[in-house]
């Protein structure tokens, strides 16, 4: 069945973050390519992260392409053929890891922002000093071999402002894989300080997105995000929060306190949305609370 169509049917749960899984494990994600470098050298992990949260009750494993770049690979010697296999093979892993999970799942292939690639916390500022144009010709080279793995949907997420989310709207045109756009919030803003109501219009009229919303912000943000979201655009909304840290980009470590609860997904279900998990921070035991808190809006 097609992701668009399951939407219509049931909201899907979402996994949670990949690299906290994976350290969990007691893997080393300490270098700039973050859990993309495990795509090169420990494939397997990857694949076992991805069945973690499957067997937590997640529909749709989000791929380990987040940092993935043919700029941020290149930077580490890697050629540009390697890093396009590198690409595909973060949607094969994803796939055949769901190969046994009894049910019907689904696989988004990861495209973070720029500011991913720099691996200085840019994704939490945007404003990066680039056209619309110049970003849109570093995203689509990647986006184009993602698709051409065949992923269920395209995850444009982590997005911190307006002039990305265009790049990114144009970047996907043609490729025939749907997307969803999620932005990184803080209030009722971007990252970079435009208004939501703007930020969301932009995906309204967009063929190729079949949902909007937020990721890797504050749960408390995405309450009302969710359902301004689904007032603008009039399409799913995807929300999958962090756990509720702050990201110190110097320190390369999580900050603060943890706040994220199953409880709050029954809100963003009634509000619209119809994609919903985690993202840094969330394991594997609050995926399994979500899918448990959902189970009773026609899961079969």
């Amino acid at each position: 069945m097609k992701l668009a169509d399951a939407l219509t049917r049931r909201p899907l749960v979402l996994d949670g973050g990949l690299s906290n899984q994976l350290e969990a494990a007691g893997h080393d994600l300490s270098d700039a390519l973050w859990s993309a470098r495990l795509l090169a050298d420990e494939p397997g992990a990857v694949a076992a992260a991805h069945r973690a949260y499957y067997e937590a009750g997640a529909d749709i494993a989000t791929t380990a392409s987040y940092q993935a770049t043919f700029e941020g690979f290149a930077k580490h010697g890697v050629d540009a053929v390697s890093t396009a296999e590198l690409l595909r093979l973060s949607v094969e892993l994803a796939r055949d890891a769901g190969a046994d999970a009894g049910r019907e799942v689904w696989v988004a292939a990861s495209a973070g922002p720029y500011g991913a690639m720099l691996a200085d916390g840019s994704e939490y500022r945007g404003r990066y000093g680039l056209t619309v144009a110049e970003l849109e010709r570093f995203h689509r080279p990647r986006l184009e071999v993602l698709a051409d793995a065949e992923p269920d949907v395209l995850a444009l997420e982590t997005v911190p402002d307006t002039d990305e989310a265009r790049a990114l709207l144009r970047a996907v045109r043609g490729l025939g894989v749907p997307a969803w756009l999620s932005y990184t919030v803080s209030g009722g803003y971007t990252r970079a300080g435009q208004p939501l109501t703007e930020a969301f219009a932009l995906a309204a009229d967009a063929e190729e997105i079949l949902a909007v919303g937020v990721n890797c912000c504050d749960p408390q943000d995405a309450d009302a995000a969710v359902r301004l979201a689904a007032r603008i655009t009039g399409k799913p909304v995807v929300a999958y929060p962090n756990s509720g840290e702050t990201w110190d980009a110097a320190a390369r470590t999580w900050r603060g306190p943890a706040h994220f609860t199953a409880g709050r997904v029954a809100g963003w279900r009634d509000a619209g949305a119809r994609l919903i998990g985690g993202c840094c921070r969330v394991g594997p035991e609050t995926i399994s609370r979500v899918a448990a808190e959902l189970s009773g809006t026609g899961r079969s």
